[in-house]
């Protein structure tokens, strides 16, 4: 597989997992209007996530399409953060997941949108537009539940403790991030902090949370070394396909 091919598996499955991950919500969240707009922020990122897939495809030039992509693959061929495949938990740890991910992502889109791969300048330029509205939208929320009640101010800033390690994979540059970056194709990690941090000190100031310390990383999911939460997570999603192969609605 060429780096630019992983590349953008990285990126699709990020996308798509998370959009998995968000849809459990749907029928569950705590009022109507945020069973919608959960719902439309994982419609969002499956919509990113099929043309990145689609990408993927063309380049790897072995036939497969994005179902074949999505549906076919085992668990170590997915190259997702690991951030993104950590369970949904209460809605406050959504909100906190969501919002440490959605200023990684406007800041990485940013980036790409002036990438040499022309495709993913294009899906990124039109994702930038959906991603600063998925940080409006947990930015607010973690604001109001970080000024909100005593228990829900414990209930994020325990969430801000438990998810924080998972950022480090953020900004890990490897081999395949520095092919791309060499090649005007990607961004470094590293390049990207600098934007997130000012946007998550900035947002957890205003919801009267402290940023945690440095803490240890063990997991590398867009290397193919998950956590235990994936293997299930792809059971559920991948079962219809799995069950009913080549079938058409």
């Amino acid at each position: 597989m060429t780096p630019q091919v992983h590349y953008v598996l990285r990126l699709a499955d990020t996308n798509l997992v998370l959009a998995q991950r968000l849809g459990e919500w749907v029928g569950h969240a705590p009022a109507l209007e945020e069973d919608l707009g959960l719902a439309n922020v994982a419609l969002d990122l499956l919509g990113q996530a099929r043309l990145l897939l689609a990408h993927a495809g063309r380049l790897e030039g072995e036939g497969r399409g994005e179902d074949e992509l999505a549906y076919l693959r085992e668990e170590s061929e997915y190259f997702n953060l690991t951030l993104v495949e950590q369970p949904n938990g209460d809605f406050g740890d959504t909100v906190m997941r969501q919002f440490l991910f959605d200023a990684w992502q406007s800041a990485l889109y940013e980036a790409l949108s002036h990438s040499q791969d022309a495709t993913l300048a294009a899906i990124a330029a039109k994702g930038l537009k959906e991603a600063a509205y998925h940080l409006r939208y947990s930015g607010g929320w973690l604001v109001r539940l970080g000024g909100g009640t005593p228990e829900s101010h414990a209930r994020v800033e325990r969430s801000l403790r438990e998810l924080w390690p998972f950022t480090n994979e953020l900004f890990d540059d490897d081999e395949t991030d520095r092919a791309v970056a060499a090649a005007g194709i990607g961004v470094p990690p590293s390049a990207l902090l600098p934007t997130w941090s000012a946007q998550v000190d900035e947002t957890l100031a205003r919801a009267t949370l402290v940023r945690p310390a440095p803490a240890q990383f063990a997991w590398f999911g867009k290397q193919g070394r998950h956590s235990e939460h994936l293997g299930y997570l792809l059971a559920e999603m991948q079962s219809l396909h799995r069950a009913h192969p080549g079938a058409t609605w």
